[in-house]
């Protein structure tokens, strides 16, 4: 009886290691993965290019029992030649940005900048 309770100690300690280093592999791989999109980003160069709005969208996150939600905002851009470019914005800019709209949007990397309207278009 006594190895058999040795055996099993074991194979939880062992199957305990196990998860404990895939969870720990998935929030590394994590971090990296966005310390090099921040670094790239910081890297590129500032591009300004004339496009227009095509589309809009949310994705909301969390806000289940006590946890609040998140809302991350994203804004379509079709550039000539029809290339679109999808790129997180900030709230402030989502409500003043409108589906239609022509102009310039700046951005660095995959960060969005700002968006220069074209009045009158």
């Amino acid at each position: 009886m006594g190895s058999s309770f040795f055996m099993e100690f074991q194979s939880f300690n062992m199957i305990f290691f196990i998860v404990f280093g895939l969870v720990a592999i998935v929030i590394i791989t994590g971090i990296v993965k966005t310390i090099g999109a921040g670094l790239s980003n910081q890297a590129a160069d500032q591009v300004q290019r004339s496009c227009k709005v095509v589309d809009k969208r949310t994705r909301v996150r969390g806000g289940s029992g006590d946890f609040s939600a998140s809302t991350d905002y994203y804004i379509t851009f079709e550039f000539e030649g029809g290339e679109r470019m999808e790129l997180e914005v900030k709230d402030r800019d989502f409500g003043m940005i409108v589906i239609g709209d022509r102009g310039e949007v700046h951005y660095k990397g995959t960060r969005f900048l700002e968006f220069v309207r074209l009045m009158g278009a």
